[in-house]
């Protein structure tokens, strides 16, 4: 990407989304399903509508569906659902994770109710939103103007702070920090997968299976 108004729209782009979401998820805190229709519009509509009016953004070069990999994202998913919740069984006695329930509750709208709803649009659609965003529309086209190393520190920088906001008040300082720094190598994995088959489905098919082991541990402490 050599025209540098395009960077220029990303990047605006990238602040403006995740500055509204984390807006909405700190403040604003709307039933789930507001919540979900301000970021299908903040991480979809908008990359959508900016290719539309720049042609050096790209969309639909790392849409297209590819076979290989797919044996190698299905191992790893399944090894960061055991690391996640495995760790959680090692560390439930060690840091409180009891805050999170009530912060799913109150902040997000997660009751026993709605959880199995919000739990599989968090594993399939969610998850799918967000690597269209940060793995996508950022890194892929950030990737062709920029050094390879700040393409990578920009969207998994992005990835993990966008993250801030809905994590506010649901661990202690030390968890938190290391959470975000999890999020960040996250990124950075998801990254390398898709540079490798350039689509963003390795890494949804891997961040779908961190999201199963999220909502594992949410649905053990929701009871």
């Amino acid at each position: 990407m050599k025209d540098k108004k395009a960077f220029s729209k990303i990047m605006l782009a990238a602040v403006f989304a995740c500055t509204l979401m984390a807006f909405v998820d700190g403040v604003l805190m709307p039933g789930y399903a507001v919540k979900s229709a301000v970021k299908m519009a903040a991480f979809l509509a908008l990359p959508l509508l900016l290719a539309k009016t720049e042609k050096e953004i790209e969309i639909k070069r790392f849409l297209k569906f590819s076979k290989n990999g797919f044996g190698k994202s299905l191992l790893l998913g399944i090894g960061i659902y055991a690391l996640i919740t495995g760790g959680y069984l090692l560390l439930s006695d060690v840091f409180d994770f009891s805050m999170i329930a009530g912060s799913l509750s109150e902040n997000a709208g997660v009751t026993k109710e709605n959880f199995l709803f919000v739990s599989l649009y968090i594993s399939f659609i969610n998850s799918l939103l967000e690597e269209f965003f940060f793995r996508g529309f950022l890194f892929m086209n950030l990737r062709k103007t920029l050094d390879r190393k700040t393409a990578h520190i920009i969207s998994a920088g992005a990835f993990s702070l966008y993250h801030t906001a809905m994590m506010l008040g649901w661990f202690n300082l030390p968890l938190f920090v290391l959470m975000l720094v999890g999020l960040f190598a996250g990124g950075i994995i998801f990254n390398l997968l898709n540079e490798k088959q350039g689509s963003i489905y390795t890494s949804w098919f891997v961040h779908m299976f961190a999201n199963f082991a999220i909502n594992t541990v949410g649905f053990i402490l929701l009871g």
